[in-house]
């Protein structure tokens, strides 16, 4: 990505008047990724005469409500045509809002025709396999939409901050997942991928926060910690992932997520944007009411 990018995105928001776009979140083809210079607290695109940051979370996320209506139409229109499928994949560090998306803004949609498959550590059949095996079970099928949280990037992100296997394996595996998804994209799946780009100064708050409240406290793992501490290996890793797996039949878009109202609105936005140029249409039905008596 061009090291420009962080201001790309202030300067894009500066010349909105009132509308409200995603357009700048896609990340630019070729070049480095360089996270440190993108905001995770943005909320370039929400455009309201006042930048008071209650409106703008009302304006987001009336819009959101408004996206949720439009994504469960644009999808049985995509199930009714059996044509083709789309693919999201989300990755982030822990606590950047992935299942938040999923309950936010993918719960609208029919379960019938959309799945959501959560990646956790590989069970010792499917490390006996290639690490695309697993995924390639759960990619959608025509008139599918399915959600992927976490994804095959695991084994570039993961398995490289903790060694699991040598560089040259998981280096050679950018080009191996480019390949995948171009054969994806060529059988009709249309690819979206999602970074939830959070601060850690925003993820410490979040760990606390589960830590306080009984209702999440579940949800809190003392790997979490462990995690954390590697977290500048991690944000390499992704920059590096993002940038030799960003490809035209396969685009990044990163999203600020350290305001959750905003992950969501920039999430149902791109997902709406996604489906509306898909232009999914129905099958012509073959009868009419005057050839039946009822």
């Amino acid at each position: 990505m061009d090291s420009r990018f962080g201001v790309i995105v202030r300067s894009v928001a500066a010349a909105l008047p009132s509308g409200m776009t995603t357009n700048f979140l896609r990340v630019p083809a070729r070049g480095l990724v360089h996270l440190s210079r993108i905001d995770p607290r943005s909320t370039a695109g929400v455009s309201v005469p006042s930048r008071d940051d209650e409106a703008l979370k009302e304006v987001a996320e009336q819009r959101l409500k408004e996206n949720r209506d439009t994504l469960q139409k644009l999808q049985y229109r995509l199930w009714a045509e059996n044509k083709r499928s789309l693919l999201v994949v989300m990755q982030g560090m822990d606590t950047s809002g992935k299942d938040g998306v999923v309950r936010h803004v993918i719960a609208g949609m029919n379960p019938e025709g959309c799945k959501v498959t959560s990646f956790k550590k590989p069970s010792e059949i499917e490390l006996d396999h290639d690490f695309l095996w697993r995924i390639h079970q759960q990619c959608p099928a025509k008139g599918e939409i399915a959600v992927f949280n976490r994804s095959h990037y695991e084994d570039v992100l993961v398995v490289r901050v903790h060694g699991l296997v040598p560089e040259p394996v998981w280096r050679a595996r950018y080009e191996t997942i480019n390949a995948f998804e171009k054969s994806l994209a060529d059988s009709g799946t249309t690819i979206v991928k999602l970074f939830l780009h959070i601060s850690k100064a925003e993820q410490k708050e979040r760990l606390l926060a589960r830590l306080a409240d009984p209702e999440k406290n579940w949800k809190f793992n003392e790997g979490d910690i462990a995690e954390r501490k590697k977290w500048a290996s991690y944000q390499r890793a992704y920059e590096e992932a993002i940038a030799k797996c960003n490809t035209p039949y396969a685009p990044w878009h990163i999203i600020p997520a350290d305001r959750k109202w905003y992950r969501n609105w920039a999430v149902s936005e791109i997902l709406v944007k996604t489906l509306e140029a898909m232009d999914p249409k129905p099958p012509k039905g073959t009868f009419t009411a005057g050839q039946f008596k009822f």
